[in-house]
């Protein structure tokens, strides 16, 4: 699935803000050697870089697309293709940082206990996922890929989210010998201009992965039906409330 990074960041500042809370959580050490895990466009990797004081700073994404357009100039930071599911740190790193990554990665149980694995003594891991599978954006594209005309040219896929609950991701944290673990669910608000906003935003993100498996009519159809069904769930508020449900977790090596 090829990533549109100028659609993607026409909610630069709505996604930001989530990065920066779990930046928040992050405890501060000099010279700190960072992984930023599905690091986009790279903006905010910089930006996290230079507000740890960092040493040195690794972004990686599957997206050659976004890559593209990830800074060259800033000292200390470079970035990679690689696949997240495979992904071995290696010890390397002292914090590992995953922002809206970690809920596509298959066998994330698995994916986790490996980077739990690969940090050193004193590392730190830092993750937010995305957790909005009932609200409306997104539940309205489940039911449709599941309706006879759609579940044909899909093959009976519809996009999910590989996420688990707080108390799944907690509790295995536990068991990796991780302490000072610190989980939470947060609500972000968002103010759209409207309806219409709401619909750019799964655009650029959710939607993406439906474009890439229906031929161009087909789409066309799924998404006039989606914003049919979007305008008898969601009223056309000038701003419109949008509140995203996201787990933020973070937890150090003993």
């Amino acid at each position: 699935m090829k990533w549109n990074p100028k659609k993607y960041e026409e909610f630069e500042a709505q996604r930001r803000e989530p990065f920066e809370e779990l930046a928040r959580m992050v405890r501060r050490e000099p010279g700190m050697r960072v992984l930023d895990l599905g690091c986009g466009t790279g903006a905010l990797t910089a930006w996290l870089h230079e507000e740890l004081g960092a040493s040195e700073t690794l972004g990686v994404d599957t997206s050659a697309e976004m890559l593209a357009q990830a800074p060259v100039d800033v000292p200390g930071v470079r970035f990679e293709r690689a696949d997240i599911g495979s992904l071995t740190p290696g010890g390397r790193y002292d914090l590992i940082f995953a922002n809206a990554a970690l809920q596509w990665v298959p066998e994330p149980r698995a994916v986790l206990t490996r980077l739990i694995e690969g940090l050193p003594r004193g590392g730190q891991l830092a993750v937010q996922v995305p957790v909005q599978d009932d609200h409306p954006s997104h539940a309205i594209a489940a039911e449709l890929a599941a309706l006879p005309r759609y579940a044909e040219a899909l093959g009976g896929w519809v996009r999910r989210t590989n996420a688990l609950d707080l108390r799944t991701y907690a509790s295995l944290l536990d068991a990796q010998g991780m302490v000072g673990i610190d989980a939470s669910v947060r609500v972000f608000g968002h103010h759209l201009p409207g309806r219409d906003a709401l619909l750019e935003w799964v655009d650029g993100s959710l939607l993406r992965a439906y474009r890439a498996r229906l031929d161009e009519g087909t789409y066309a159809a799924f998404v006039g039906d989606y914003r049919e069904e979007l305008a008898r769930r969601v009223p056309d508020a000038r701003p419109l409330y949008y509140p995203f449900t996201r787990l933020l977790f973070h937890a150090t090596k003993a």
